[in-house]
């Protein structure tokens, strides 16, 4: 009998990158989304719930029988509108889903988090991130892994400008990123995604974080079929 999974945050850039993994993947006989607008997407497997994120703890009953969650809730805030909701989203939000995922049995709990998270930092976005991290290990969720890539590429359905610059900049610069300035080399968010389910297929418990440079081997190694995936 295959896996069973879900996905919060499908239609952000990684979150859709990694439900096409899992769908692919033939570890897994269901794939749950719970998202707040519809994917578009048709997959025998694919089992999606538009909801309002606020009433998360009214879908409880979507995290039965799941072993594997996949959280890649997340925004900008400027998208945000305030620190206030974004903290909302990147933190409240995925906090909400380990006590659920939590309560329900649920084996793994993946986040994708960021670069430089730290509930230390002076920096408000890596502060927020930081504190999500600390947050959900210590729901108590039998194996928490979180991954803290640098700047993802990949068409995200919107212009976001900095991000733009960003990417540009950061591919200009790849060939000179060498050494220990390796790890701040960005990359296709299709590599996080298979990083990250070839992480989930190894059921691994404990708390488990992830650097840059090494969800870039992990997810290279699964497109080279060293992980089945």
């Amino acid at each position: 009998m295959g896996l069973q999974a879900l996905v919060l945050g499908a239609t952000g850039l990684v979150g859709g990158e990694l439900l096409g993994e899992l769908l692919r993947s033939e570890a897994y006989e269901s794939v749950g989304v719970l998202t707040r607008q519809p994917l578009g997407v048709r997959h025998p497997k694919l089992h999606e719930s538009v909801i309002d994120f606020e009433q998360l703890e009214d879908h409880a009953e979507r995290f039965q029988g799941v072993r594997d969650v996949f959280c890649c809730l997340g925004t900008t805030i400027r998208k945000a509108g305030s620190q206030t909701k974004f903290r909302k989203v990147d933190l409240e939000y995925p906090l909400r889903a380990a006590k659920i995922a939590k309560r329900q049995g649920v084996g793994q709990f993946l986040a994708v988090t960021a670069m430089g998270a730290d509930p230390n930092s002076k920096i408000f976005y890596n502060r927020v991130k930081g504190e999500a991290e600390k947050a959900v290990c210590s729901v108590g969720i039998p194996g928490v892994h979180l991954f803290r890539p640098s700047l993802l590429l990949g068409d995200r359905g919107e212009f976001r400008f900095g991000e733009a610059a960003g990417a540009w900049v950061m591919r200009s610069l790849d060939p000179l990123l060498r050494g220990r300035a390796a790890k701040y080399r960005a990359m296709p968010a299709k590599t996080l995604a298979r990083a990250m389910v070839s992480i989930a297929l190894t059921g691994t418990a404990g708390v488990h974080v992830y650097p840059n440079d090494v969800i870039r081997v992990l997810g290279m190694e699964a497109e080279e079929g060293y992980v089945n995936v």
